[in-house]
């Protein structure tokens, strides 16, 4: 097998770190290593922490998935955010975690406050809020009466708009054929999840 210098595998380590970060999943250092076959996860270390001294790369300490281009580990407004999968507008849904994907947003919050859902159903239209839309979410345990909120009932998530009518929640739709969802106590556990503060939508 021909030998492939250290810099010449670092070169390629690059790209693939590249490539993944600009589809939106930044890889793990153990992503690097099944890629080039490394026998130990250290060998994918020592590349990844070499780029990251040349400046190639960028390092957010405490992630798994933690190098960046050195564009997004600056203090920027462009943030990488999880897409944690769907929410319901309409009847509620179970929710769900599907693995994260990430995708690219530019926002003054943290990107560890924030995640992404795409939205299934139609109680939302009047809102704006279509079907396949994305929301980005604010991670928040409450909220402002008006507020366009992402809420779990239960085991079930829901984007509804956030009402507040003598000292009980009311999760209203924003579509006359949809019920308000009104939690009660003794009834199924309620709490927020966050508050809606980007809607995107495909023109594809």
């Amino acid at each position: 097998m021909a030998y492939t210098s250290p810099g010449k595998t670092r070169e390629k380590i690059y790209d693939f770190v590249r490539e993944c970060i600009l589809s939106g999943t930044p890889p793990t250092t153990r992503d690097v290593q099944r890629a080039f076959g490394f026998r130990a996860v250290q060998s994918a270390r020592q590349h990844l922490e070499k780029l990251v001294f040349e400046g190639k790369l960028a390092k957010v300490d405490g992630r798994s998935r933690s190098y960046r281009l050195p564009e997004f580990g600056k203090a920027s407004p462009t943030q990488l955010i999880p897409m944690l999968g769907r929410v319901q507008a309409g009847e509620l849904t179970e929710a769900m975690e599907d693995p994260p994907e990430y995708i690219m947003a530019q926002t003054r919050f943290d990107d560890d406050e924030l995640f992404a859902l795409t939205v299934e159903g139609e109680s939302m239209l009047h809102a704006g809020i279509l079907p396949g839309d994305m929301v980005i979410v604010r991670r928040q345990p409450t909220a402002s009466s008006g507020d366009i909120v992402v809420a779990l009932v239960g085991d079930e998530a829901t984007v509804k708009r956030y009402r507040e009518r003598d000292g009980r929640v009311e999760l209203h739709p924003e579509n006359e054929a949809f019920d308000p969802i009104i939690p009660r106590e003794g009834g199924a556990p309620f709490s927020l999840l966050g508050k809606v503060i980007e809607i995107r939508r495909s023109v594809e």
